[in-house]
C-alpha cells in the first residue's frame, strides 16, 4: 500500500508546507484486499498460549477425498485448526510456523495440468501471498526440505510442534524433537477468545441465519412438510453468499420437536402444534447457532403450549442477563433448572415435593436432558480451554450433578471450565421437552414420584420448545449477536404472512 496526494505535487526538499495548507491524501490499495483473515496474529496467540519463544510449529490442511467406492469427491470442509492459522479453504496445504524467526508459511499444491483442465488450477503462490496474511509461499515439494533446513539449524532446545504426530510429511529422519501434547491444547486455548475479525464473521454469519429464519416465519402458513422449511432456509442462506451450514439443519414438528437432533426434516406438517426449527448458516468457515420454536398460525394453538414456550423465553431471558466477565457459565445452567422446576412445578408437571427435593432428585433432568450452551466459532460445538478448573470437581458433584448429564454437557456448561471471559461467544439455548421415551425410562426410577405422568402426557403432542441465541461476552456485558426474531415479534410476523 502506498500514499500519494492528490492536487499537489509531492512536496520536495525545497517546498516547505504550512499546517493551514489545504491538501488532500489519498490511499491507494495495490493488493485486493486490505481487510485479510489475521492468520499471523493467531499465530502469535498460539504461540504464547505454547509459553515458548522458539521452536516450529507444523500443521496440516485437510486433503481432497473420494466417497467409498466412487470417483466422487467428499465436499470439502477445511479443517478447523489448520484454518484458525491460515484463513485458507483450499485442499491439499500445510502451514508452518518459526516462533523464532515470527515466519508463517503456506505450502500450496504443486501445479498440476490434468487436475487444472478437468477441475481448475489449485491455489498458486502469488495468488496466495495476496490473498493470505502469510510471509512466505511455496510450493509442497519444498516441505519436507524446508523442515529439514529448520532441524538441521534450529536451537538444542527446540521442539516440532504437531497437533498428531501421524501427519508429519514424510521423508523426515525417524527421531525427532516431537511435541505433539501441548498444540492441541495451546489451539484450544487461543481459540475459545475471539478477536475483533472473527466476532465480525459470527455477527455475519447470523445476520444470514436471521434473515433465512424470518423468511421461514412468512412462508409457515403456506407450508405442509417439513422438507419445505429446510428448503427454504437453504435457499435464503444460499442466496445470500452462506453456501454451507454450520450443522444439519433441525426441522422437527410436533412430537419431532422433542428428538435434539432430529433431522429427517421428512414429515407432514398437518395437525402439529409448533415447529422447532434449529438451523445457523455458516460464514468464512464461522458459525452460527439459532434455534426458534413457533407455531404454524399466528397464534399458539393451545394453553400447553403458550405455556411451555413463555416458560422456556422466560428460562432463557434470566439467563442471558447473567452473562458477564467472571460468571461461571454452570451457575447460569442451574439457573434454568431452578426456573423451569418452578415453572412446572406451576404447571403440575412436577409434584410431591419441595423444589429443593425435586431438585436433588434429578426430575429436572427428565424435561432439560442437555446443557444450557456452548462455546461458537469455527465449530458449531468450538473447542476452547479446559483445564483450568472453576472449582474442585469432587466440591462440585453434590451440587450440581442432580442437574448435569456430564456426558452431554459441553464446555462452558462443565465442572472444568474456566470463567467466561471477554471475547468468548456462547449459546443460550434452554429447552424443554416431553420425549415418549425420557418419560417412560422416568417411571422406573425413583424420581417417579416427582412427576405427575398423567399431566405430562398432555404435552407430548408439542414435542418440545427450545430457543437460542449466540451471546458475546463483552467488557461490561454481554451481547447478543442473535437477531432471528422470536416471542412476539415472531407471532406477528406469521399473522402478518397470512
Amino acid at each position: 500500500m502506498g500514499a500519494t496526494t492528490r492536487g499537489t505535487p509531492l512536496a520536495g526538499p525545497d517546498v516547505i508546507i504550512n499546517s493551514v495548507d489545504a491538501y488532500q491524501i489519498r490511499l491507494a490499495v495495490t493488493g485486493t484486499s486490505c481487510d485479510k483473515y489475521p492468520a499471523k496474529q493467531h499465530a502469535r496467540n498460539v504461540a504464547r498460549r505454547l509459553g515458548t519463544s522458539h521452536g516450529l510449529i507444523f500443521i496440516a490442511g485437510e486433503p481432497t477425498a473420494l466417497l467409498r467406492d466412487s470417483d466422487q469427491e467428499r465436499p470439502f470442509r477445511q479443517r478447523r485448526y489448520f484454518y484458525y492459522l491460515s484463513g485458507v479453504v483450499e485442499p491439499e496445504c500445510a502451514l508452518t510456523y518459526d516462533i523464532d524467526l515470527d515466519l508463517l508459511t503456506l505450502y500450496v499444491p504443486d501445479f498440476d495440468l490434468h487436475r487444472a483442465i478437468w477441475m481448475g488450477p489449485t491455489l498458486d503462490r502469488e495468488e496466495a501471498m495476496d490473498n493470505y496474511d502469510v510471509d512466505r509461499v511455496l510450493y509442497q515439494s519444498s516441505l519436507q526440505q524446508e523442515i529439514g533446513a529448520w532441524l538441521n539449524k534450529r536451537a538444542q532446545s527446540s521442539l516440532l510442534y504437531t497437533v498428531h504426530a501421524s501427519e508429519l510429511p514424510k521423508g523426515l529422519p525417524a527421531e525427532l524433537p516431537l511435541d505433539s501434547s501441548q498444540l492441541q491444547q495451546a489451539m484450544n486455548a487461543a481459540r475459545g477468545i475471539k478477536d475483533e475479525y472473527e466476532i465480525r464473521m459470527i455477527r455475519k454469519a447470523n445476520e444470514i441465519s436471521a434473515l433465512a429464519h424470518r423468511k421461514v416465519l412468512e412462508g409457515i402458513q403456506k407450508m405442509t412438510n417439513e422438507s419445505q422449511i429446510e428448503g427454504l432456509f437453504l435457499d435464503t442462506c444460499i442466496s445470500h453468499g452462506a453456501r454451507n451450514q454450520s450443522y444439519q439443519i433441525i426441522a422437527g414438528s410436533g412430537p419431532n420437536a422433542a428428538v435434539l437432533h432430529y433431522s429427517r426434516n421428512n414429515e407432514s406438517l398437518s395437525g402439529k402444534p409448533l415447529v422447532c426449527l434449529d438451523a445457523g448458516a455458516e460464514w468464512e468457515c464461522y458459525a452460527s447457532d439459532v434455534t426458534r420454536t413457533f407455531p404454524l398460525k399466528g397464534e399458539w394453538p393451545s394453553k400447553y403450549v403458550a405455556d411451555i414456550y413463555k416458560l422456556v423465553e422466560r428460562m432463557q431471558e434470566e439467563c442471558i442477563k447473567g452473562i458477564r466477565r467472571g460468571t461461571r457459565f454452570l451457575n447460569l445452567h442451574d439457573l434454568a433448572h431452578d426456573i423451569a422446576i418452578d415453572g412446572l412445578l406451576t404447571l403440575g408437571v412436577l409434584k410431591g415435593g419441595s423444589h429443593a427435593e425435586i431438585r436433588e432428585s434429578g426430575a429436572s433432568k427428565v424435561f432439560l436432558p442437555h446443557g444450557l450452551g456452548h462455546h461458537v466459532g469455527l465449530e458449531v460445538h468450538d473447542v476452547s480451554e479446559s483445564e483450568i478448573m472453576a472449582m474442585h470437581p469432587g466440591l462440585d458433584q453434590p451440587h450440581y450433578g442432580p442437574v448435569m448429564n456430564y456426558g452431554v454437557c459441553r464446555s462452558p456448561c462443565t465442572v472444568s471450565a474456566p470463567l467466561l471471559e471477554e471475547g468468548m461467544v456462547v449459546t443460550i439455548e434452554p429447552g424443554l421437552y416431553f420425549s415418549p421415551l425420557a418419560l417412560a425410562n422416568a417411571r422406573k426410577q425413583p424420581l417417579a414420584k416427582y412427576i405427575d405422568f398423567e399431566v405430562a402426557n398432555k404435552y407430548v403432542h408439542i414435542g418440545g420448545v427450545r430457543i437460542e441465541d449466540d451471546i458475546l461476552v463483552t467488557a461490561n456485558g454481554y451481547e447478543n449477536l442473535t437477531t432471528a426474531p422470536k416471542g412476539e415479534e415472531m407471532l406477528a410476523i406469521i399473522r402478518g404472512s397470512s
